[in-house]
């Protein structure tokens, strides 16, 4: 597979903005965002789809823990 040039690059992207769109519109359904997804998947290597997953996914745990700030997990207690 040979690397996208920078127009297939600018359509990928431009497919990942949508559908990142769509999600946020849509509150993360993936139902309502199909025709996207399917678009997204279509533009864009199957890599960069998995990687821009994995990022927005991060983006979003990020953005949760600054608004909501970060609560640990209850655990076994270290003994003092």
């Amino acid at each position: 597979m040979t690397a996208p040039n920078s127009a297939e690059r600018r359509v990928c992207w431009d497919a990942r903005d949508l559908l990142w769109k769509c999600l946020d519109d849509n509150h993360d359904s993936a139902e309502a965002c199909q025709k996207q997804q399917s678009h997204f998947q279509d533009k864009c290597p199957a890599q960069w789809v998995r990687y821009f997953s994995k990022r927005r996914d991060f983006l979003k745990y990020k953005e949760r823990i600054q608004t909501e700030g970060f609560t640990p997990a209850e655990g076994p207690r270290e003994k003092s």
